[in-house]
């Protein structure tokens, strides 16, 4: 038997489905498009809507609420809400140890509890309640504990348990530092001859719009055009690519975005969405000197690599109050004041600014879908996911439409890694792994057996085969048939009572399995605590 297959997977952070060139995108992003034509698309992938829900099942292949991240960060005294992974499950990077595996992480952690501001983190790092990626199996960690930051100068950044602290003179960009250190993990784990797993969690391209002022330029004056017109040109590209079928209608612009014509500043919706894409490329380039560096040290072929995202696009326009600054510092490296908020006339990008791109914008990111991150309709839970493995993949360059989530990626990089799911891990037991392996896709057609369920602040539902059940709080739950209607159109649920009543029930057990609290419930919870 020869050495096991190195593992990479690398997640981007509130990235749409058709936000990367391979899945429809006019912004830049030649080393996925080349991982793409060497490997397959799934078109099929699945989050849980929201980042650390998503993070929480990529991690430990339960559903979030299994592993204690059914909300968020908050800890609400119930054991699938305490908002941090807890002991009846394993992390990916617990997994694969068993099997004799190097393991590190760089980039956003996220699901190990809440902490705000650095000086909470300071105090709470590490201990009960709030565990640290080396206490989840990772023997090296660079990076974030928070959910968000700014770019040029993160919030709750260490490095193997100690604190690092930014000076003006490092010109530290947070994308390309998890570019460098992740390629000196790879220069260490090369040193051994045993194989490693390493997890690439990038912040972008999340808010705020960060990015080095000569990539925003190179897309300034790109989406003039409107995002009415750069949705058309990207659903007619995944049309092309075979991404979308011709028979899903893309959905109509968002409610909540005007037409084009009546924007009055087009030049500060141009740049904002030119920033947005600058830290796409920006991560794309990251993620092509981690390629390179694997050239480098001859491990290319024996390295299976795995990309996605948490959520889909995020619809939120950040407040000019001061909430937001529990993820970033106040003021600059060099003591300027940091403007926060999305304020118009001001130009996103440097570390004095704190914008999101907005609704109308993350419209075009979702292309074709609906709805956005936090909503369980297609536009919040699609994911462009790319696989790529040397020579490994049949047929490379295809798309895979078998519906794949989160939660089938612990199988699979088991399965790859040639070792079995635990029912207890340190005398504890764990629960029974609930995705499935889709290793298999990569030679063969592949099809899977279970339905996939989703639950998010009363934002919820089901799939099983070709039909979806999904309901948008507080409103009731719609039936779509995913084969011809992926864009959530048309609900039939008046013409097939008997598969919503189905599917309903499957829903209802498996919140009744998984601990799934109502909303109603949780608000009540919230009301009556100090959360």
């Amino acid at each position: 038997m020869g050495k096991k297959p190195n593992i990479i997977i690398v997640l981007a952070d509130d990235m749409g489905f058709s936000d990367i060139g391979c899945f429809g995108s006019e912004i830049r992003t030649p080393c996925l498009d080349a991982m793409a034509a060497q490997g397959i698309r799934y078109n099929h992938m699945y989050n849980n809507a929201r980042c650390c829900p998503s993070r929480a099942s990529l991690l430990t292949g339960l559903y979030p609420h299994q592993a204690g991240v059914g909300l968020m960060m908050e800890n609400l005294g119930i054991k699938e809400y305490q908002g941090y992974l807890n002991d009846s499950c394993i992390t990916l990077a617990e997994g694969v140890k068993s099997a004799g595996y190097q393991t590190g992480m760089i980039g956003k952690w996220h699901v190990g509890g809440g902490y705000q501001k650095t000086r909470e983190a300071l105090e709470r790092a590490g201990k009960k309640g709030y565990p640290t990626p080396m206490q989840r199996g990772f023997d090296y960690f660079y990076g974030t504990l928070e959910g968000a930051g700014n770019y040029y100068n993160p919030v709750t950044l260490m490095e193997n348990g100690e604190w690092i602290n930014i000076r003006p003179e490092d010109n530290f960009y947070y994308t390309e530092k998890i570019g460098e250190k992740a390629c000196e993990a790879l220069e260490r784990f090369s040193g051994d001859d045993v194989p490693f797993f390493l997890y690439v969690s990038f912040n972008a391209p999340h808010w705020p719009l960060h990015a080095r002022e000569e990539d925003i330029a190179a897309y300034e004056g790109t989406y003039l055009v409107g995002w009415d017109e750069i949705r058309k040109r990207r659903y007619q590209k995944q049309l092309e690519m075979g991404i979308v079928k011709d028979i899903w209608d893309m959905s109509p612009r968002d409610t909540g975005s005007p037409d084009w014509d009546e924007i009055e500043d087009k030049d500060w919706e141009d740049i904002k969405m030119a920033v947005y894409a600058a830290q796409i490329e920006e991560m794309d380039r990251a993620i092509g000197k981690i390629r390179e560096k694997l050239t480098q040290l001859e491990l290319e072929k024996d390295t299976f690599i795995l990309f996605t995202s948490d959520n889909g696009a995020c619809a939120e326009e950040l407040p000019e109050d001061g909430w937001i600054c529990n993820f970033a510092s106040e003021r600059t490296l060099n003591g300027e004041k940091v403007e926060i908020g999305n304020l118009s006339k001001r130009r996103p990008g440097k570390e004095n600014t704190y914008m999101s791109y907005g609704l109308p914008w993350a419209n075009a990111s979702n292309t074709p879908f609906r709805l956005f991150k936090h909503w369980i309709h297609e536009g919040g839970i699609s994911a462009p996911c790319v696989v790529s493995w040397g020579d490994n993949i049949k047929n490379p360059g295809r798309v895979e439409e078998t519906p794949i989530h989160f939660i089938d990626i612990m199988p699979t990089i088991l399965e790859l890694a040639e070792t079995e799911y635990p029912k207890e891990c340190k005398g504890t037991p764990i629960h029974p792994v609930a995705g499935e392996s889709f290793l298999s896709s990569v030679r063969e057609k592949w099809e899977r057996k279970r339905p996939i369920f989703w639950e998010h602040e009363g934002n919820c539902g089901v799939r099983l085969g070709r039909y979806k059940l999904v309901r948008c709080y507080p409103e009731d739950f719609a039936l779509y048939d995913m084969e011809l209607d992926r864009t959530e159109l048309h609900d039939i649920s008046g013409e097939h009572p008997e598969i919503k009543k189905e599917l309903l029930k499957a829903y209802e057990e498996w919140t009744q399995e998984t601990g799934v609290k109502s909303r109603e419930k949780i608000l009540e919870i919230i009301k009556n605590s100090e959360v």
